[in-house]
């Protein structure tokens, strides 16, 4: 949308209003403590010779060749036996050093070896009784040592003692089938299974416009609505590469706001808001600005008369453009992304070393 265009419109200013109270550090906070909540919920009810195992995927964490995981296996009466790979499941490059090793048995671990048929894994021995505080200590060990920038990043495998897959509940935003990397987007422009899975309420003014969109966004994401990741704010999140995207509804007026905080802590300057606007004006939808120190990418749905094809192209488009965007704008701006835990302040880089996007 032009800033004509929006000056044309006095409600325009409501509609796109600007997101900056969103607390970036506090929803990546509350995202860890629902997976320990779920994860203890789980091992909670798990039958003995249940095992779930833990992995930050390699592929979307950028640890290449070093596979971080956690196995938790059920015992007789009630015993919960944890495993974490140590140095020697782990390349040269990516072995933990003193200090790190330090940090695993100030959290309750046993050094590889010690634990009774631990091997190489650190150990941990715990009760499903004490599902809480075993829960929190692996969330911690995959957080703050293995080095997890989010829950999303986490895939997960449930099997029973004959090695059959197990039903268990969802374990917040991460993962139970390996290999998916957040929404299906080759499934967006499937319209037909889009309009079975809604069948009349989309036209049906009667249900609410919150459960359109999260019944849009499930069968996006071939999961179930209760599946959805809701954050406090009831924020829908949906984890696109290195940048996260959100769907929020709104009341006053009707609108579904698709938006991506795309870096965090960065310096506004002059550059930096003439590359917004050249980006913003070669955008298909939607557009960027920069509010404080965080740049945002914003693509409203009008809620009135609702269309579910609008929202699948918002999301459609976000999903490939926050990914794509913050890469290109942390190489020249610096700042943080949402999943770059690391990054720090990059010198600018010559335009052509930028590649080309999707959509931009």
């Amino acid at each position: 949308m032009t800033a004509e265009a929006a000056a044309g419109d006095s409600s325009e200013g409501v509609l796109l209003d600007e997101p900056t109270t969103a607390d970036l550090r506090a929803k990546v906070t509350e995202a860890w403590r629902e997976f320990a909540g779920a994860l203890a919920g789980v091992l909670a009810g798990l039958p003995s010779g249940a095992q779930v195992d833990l992995t930050l995927d390699p592929t979307a964490s950028g640890t290449g060749s070093a596979v971080y995981s956690v196995s938790i296996r059920v015992l007789d009466a009630g015993v919960v036996e944890a495993l974490a790979v140590g140095n020697a499941g782990l390349p040269p490059e990516f072995r933990m050093d003193r200090a790190t090793v330090a940090d695993m048995v100030a959290l309750g671990w046993s050094p590889p070896g010690v634990l009774p048929g631990s091997g190489d894994s650190f150990g941990l021995r715990s009760e499903q009784a004490k599902a809480t505080p075993l829960a929190a200590a692996i969330s911690r060990t995959l957080r703050d040592v293995y080095g997890a920038p989010h829950p999303a990043f986490l895939v997960y495998l449930a099997h029973d003692a004959e090695d059959e897959p197990l039903e268990v509940g969802p374990l917040a935003t991460a993962r139970q089938e390996p290999g998916l990397d957040g929404i299906g987007l080759g499934d967006l422009d499937d319209e037909q299974a889009l309009a079975e899975a809604m069948g009349a309420s989309a036209a049906d003014d009667l249900v609410p416009l919150e459960e359109r969109v999260r019944t849009v966004i499930a069968t996006m994401s071939k999961t179930t609505i209760d599946q959805l990741q809701v954050d406090a704010d009831g924020d829908i999140g949906i984890r696109a590469g290195s940048a996260m995207v959100f769907v929020r509804v709104r009341d006053n007026p009707p609108l579904v706001d698709v938006f991506s905080p795309i870096l965090t802590e960065v310096e506004p300057t002059e550059q930096l808001y003439v590359k917004l606007s050249e980006l913003t004006n070669r955008m298909p939808i939607g557009r960027l600005y920069c509010a404080q120190d965080t740049v945002w990418a914003s693509i409203p749905v009008f809620g009135r008369n609702f269309q579910p094809t609008h929202l699948m192209l918002a999301v459609q488009v976000m999903t490939g453009l926050a990914d794509e965007l913050d890469d290109r704008l942390h190489g020249e701006f610096g700042g943080k992304r949402f999943f770059g835990e690391g990054d720090k302040p990059a010198s600018p880089k010559n335009e052509g070393e930028h590649r080309t996007g999707m959509y931009l």
